[in-house]
């Protein structure tokens, strides 16, 4: 099991409604995730700033099922007005945090 994670930035004026959509959730997203090999997935926000944290066994078949996925993608759509997302080119997936420390 490998841990991820990332840095992204919601647009000003949309903090809640970011909040509401992911209290809100779509059963499939989360099913998506579930699929594609995520679990343990956290999203926190200080400000306009998104932290998400998540695991998977297996980085690169994780981002092959995303970008196959249909639900994925109409997520990505509709949250891609309200938030800023880098996307690293290498891994056509948002750039991911390297690691500094862990302790069980």
């Amino acid at each position: 099991m490998s841990r991820y994670a990332w840095v992204l930035e919601v647009r000003p004026g949309y903090e809640e409604e970011y909040k509401t959509r992911h209290d809100e959730i779509w059963p499939e997203m989360k099913e998506a995730l579930t699929k594609a090999g995520i679990r343990n997935y956290s999203i926190f926000r200080h400000g306009l700033t998104l932290f998400g944290y998540f695991e998977t066994d297996d980085l690169d078949a994780t981002i092959a099922a995303l970008k196959d996925d249909p639900v994925n993608k109409r997520w990505g759509e509709s949250m891609a007005p309200i938030m800023k997302i880098e996307i690293d080119a290498r891994r056509d997936f948002p750039f991911l945090l390297p690691l500094q420390w862990h302790m069980d």
